[in-house]
């Protein structure tokens, strides 16, 4: 597969979140030191402070543990802010190692692009089928193959074409429908910001091109709205006596004044009568503003509710199918008592089955064996103890997905992506 080229494309000003991922050793806190520098977002104090022996190691611009810089490995997820005239970028970079393969699952769960690095010498290795299976569940909209360390293989195209022959096929296999390989060394800098002389069988963009042009992917205009309850706003005071309003980001969709919604999971229905915002009323507001909604009616809603339109309000059930990526040290098993929390609900569940997990190997689904792993991808039902108004994460990543918590020290357990539920609706 060669590089695709990409056109140029008018960007919309805004934000581009993306990670890095790959493993270990691949260079992603290099070439993320490097996309920093070569852009001019790094100060030069900065430069002093990472430099050995007159050289900057770029990747400790990211690296910042203690631990990191004394093992020379990747441990947390780091956030690095910066922007070129064109666009502004969030980056997280994630870690290699087996044992943080959760890191990753944190850092590509809100991000619309996902670079994934390949060590030229050593190609698709099973770390990097982990995490390009992951942002496929996590449905990472662009997903970008950075073939590192061209420098060590003697930029030839055909090890270059290998990788990305490899790595296609098996993003095909996972639904992935559109890669961009770019042969790189981050190290030296070679298309990464600026276009590389030594392999000039690549026509494609950099690195920083492709993240600059990269079309944005927000959710849908066209989704239905969803308002989940973070907060119910009573004031009780001389001028507004009356006031009842409820408070929270809107994930999706555009709510409207005089517009009928449906409360869930009581399913009362209602009428918009205000939208508050920052700047005053307004008569409609889109996702991700944070809104107060004023109801016609005087109904019990409370935090964890969940405002949709009356047309297309998502049913309830207590009965959840879910494919997860289990990130805790302690296995999942089926009997276990959990928490599960969804946008601002939480509520008591217990895991009913396991009946399947991934095979990275060849993607098929094998036996769970009565437990989930640290790191493991698989299948979960799970039972409620009241019901929740979910969406299927393919239609929304963010009423989709949802976490199990243990109920003893609130520690994360298990990343879930609803897939469906076998339950009539209630």
């Amino acid at each position: 597969m060669s590089a695709p080229t990409v056109t140029e494309t008018t960007v919309e000003a805004g934000t581009l979140r993306l990670a890095t991922a790959g493993s270990v050793d691949d260079g992603k806190s290099t070439l993320v030191g490097r996309l920093l520098h070569d852009s001019k977002s790094v100060l030069s104090d900065q430069l002093e402070s990472i430099s050995v022996t007159g050289t900057p190691d770029l990747a400790l611009l990211t690296d910042g543990l203690r631990a990191e810089r004394e093992q020379g490995i990747t441990i947390d997820v780091a956030y690095r802010y910066f922007a070129t005239p064109r666009r502004r970028f969030i980056l997280a970079d994630t870690p290699g190692h087996v044992q943080y393969t959760r890191n990753m699952v944190t850092g590509a769960s809100t991000a619309e692009l996902t670079i994934i690095l390949v060590d030229a010498r050593h190609g698709v290795v099973e770390q990097t089928r982990r995490h390009l299976a992951i942002a496929a569940l996590l449905r990472v909209p662009h997903v970008v193959l950075a073939v590192n360390k061209m420098d060590l293989v003697g930029y030839e195209e055909s090890a270059f074409a290998a990788i990305a022959a490899e790595f296609a096929s098996y993003a095909g296999e996972l639904g992935i429908r559109e890669v961009t390989a770019i042969p790189i060394s981050a190290l030296t800098g070679d298309n990464v910001v600026d276009a590389s002389a030594h392999m000039d069988w690549y026509a494609g963009p950099t690195v920083l091109e492709h993240l600059e042009t990269v079309p944005g992917a927000g959710e849908s205009p066209d989704a239905p709205a969803r308002l989940p309850v973070q907060y119910v706003i009573r004031p009780q005071t001389a001028q507004h006596p009356d006031y009842r309003g409820y408070a929270g980001q809107i994930t999706s969709g555009t709510l409207r004044v005089g517009a009928p919604v449906t409360v869930l999971p009581s399913r009362h229905v209602s009428t918009i009568a205000a939208i508050d915002t920052l700047d005053g009323p307004a008569t409609q507001a889109r996702a991700p503003q944070s809104v107060t909604v004023r109801l016609t009616d005087e109904l019990d809603v409370s935090r964890g509710d969940l405002i949709a339109p009356t047309e297309a309000a998502p049913e309830t059930t207590r009965t959840v199918v879910a494919t997860v990526c289990h990130v805790a040290d302690r296995p999942l098993r089926p009997g276990d008592r959990v928490l599960l929390r969804h946008t601002t609900r939480t509520v008591q569940a217990v895991v009913r089955d396991i009946p399947a997990k991934l095979a990275l190997q060849d993607l098929s689904q094998e036996p769970a064996g009565g437990e989930l792993l640290a790191n493991d991808i698989g299948t979960v039902v799970l039972r409620t103890a009241e019901p929740l108004a979910l969406d299927a994460y393919r239609e929304s990543r963010r009423t989709g997905s949802f976490l199990l918590i243990d109920p003893a020290d609130g520690a994360t357990l298990t990343a879930c992506m609803a897939t469906g539920s076998p339950d009539v609706p209630e």
